[in-house]
């Protein structure tokens, strides 16, 4: 296999002149999750349509395993399983026949359908239902069965965009579930998506965009690393008085102070370990009885808002 799995040098797309993408250079590493993060209208599926060779680029190239996808789509994309913003499927059909009919159009041979239809079907989930009619279906099982048609061919590359977008917090929850499958096995995924929690949680790389240009990408670990402001949420066996609350925001680094129940608040600190460590001493120090103090996760948030700021 030639280079990397996908590398796109200094793309760019203009509607009637609008850049929604600008001069965007982005390298994906084998065997990597990446999740390509950024606000509605950052330019995300536009990215992935010239990809997937769904529209064309104003400027710039695209390449798939080392094959450009203007020059070569056919062959750039053989190895590449996609789901590109909302799936339909033929109401009438089945799972099965869907993924019969699927693999018969990419030349793959009755027993090789029949194998892969079972691999794929139970990855997802979705083995009890591969006999039902997919009109009967909700949007999150529709969404399950566009990731078996993405995965029957074997490929190496999965480009996914925005696979829980529009699903109910059950249907994201399966859907996540699912993700962190294919992470530990042995595909390189290229997934877009605005929810930050989303890409911390399944993402192993992620390459944050805004306004069609790349501001930073990196492993998770390295940015989360470099995002200084961490949310502090903290559990305590008192309860949280006005007082009390007056005397935590007195304490030097403490920031956005709010109380989150009756013996919850949360805060935003400056800083790292070290920081932490010497934030739970203060709070302690106050006469606090602390259950529970931890970071709730939007570390990469206030790295990527800062960043937004920044690109305005």
């Amino acid at each position: 296999m030639l280079g990397d799995p996908i590398v796109i040098q200094s793309l760019t797309k203009d509607f009637n002149g609008f850049r929604a993408v600008d001069d965007l250079s982005l390298t994906v590493r084998q065997g990597s999750f990446l999740g390509f993060l950024g606000p509605n209208g950052a330019g995300k599926t536009t990215t992935i349509k010239i990809l997937t060779n769904l529209l064309s680029a104003s400027g710039g190239s695209a390449s798939l395993n080392g094959i450009d996808v203007v020059q070569h789509p056919k062959e750039a994309l053989a190895q590449v399983g996609a789901v590109v913003e909302t799936p339909e499927f033929y109401p009438y059909l089945t799972p099965n026949e869907t993924l019969a009919y699927l693999g018969e159009i990419r030349g793959m041979s009755k027993e090789d359908i029949s194998r892969r239809t079972k691999v794929v079907l139970e990855t997802v989930k979705m083995t009890e239902w591969a006999d039902k009619r997919i009109g009967k279906f909700s949007k999150g099982m529709k969404q399950r069965v566009a990731i078996a048609q993405a995965m029957l061919h074997e490929p190496s590359v999965i480009i996914l965009d925005e696979p829980t977008s529009g699903l109910d917090p059950r249907g994201m929850y399966e859907v996540r579930e699912i993700l962190s499958e294919l992470k530990k096995q042995d595909y390189t995924i290229f997934m877009s998506s605005h929810l930050l929690n989303e890409v911390q949680e399944v993402c192993s790389d992620v390459a944050l965009i805004n306004r069609g240009r790349l501001l930073k990408t990196g492993s998770v670990e390295e940015l989360l690393e470099q995002a200084s402001v961490k949310r502090i949420e903290v559990r305590t066996i008192q309860q949280m008085s006005g007082e009390l609350l007056n005397s935590i925001s007195k304490i030097e680094g403490v920031q956005e102070l709010r109380a989150s129940g009756e013996n919850q608040f949360m805060f935003s600190l400056t800083g790292k370990d070290q920081e932490q460590a010497q934030m739970l001493l203060r709070l302690q120090s106050l006469g606090l009885n602390v259950v529970s103090y931890k970071e709730s996760g939007l570390a990469l948030e206030s790295l990527y808002m800062s960043l937004i700021k920044d690109s305005r």
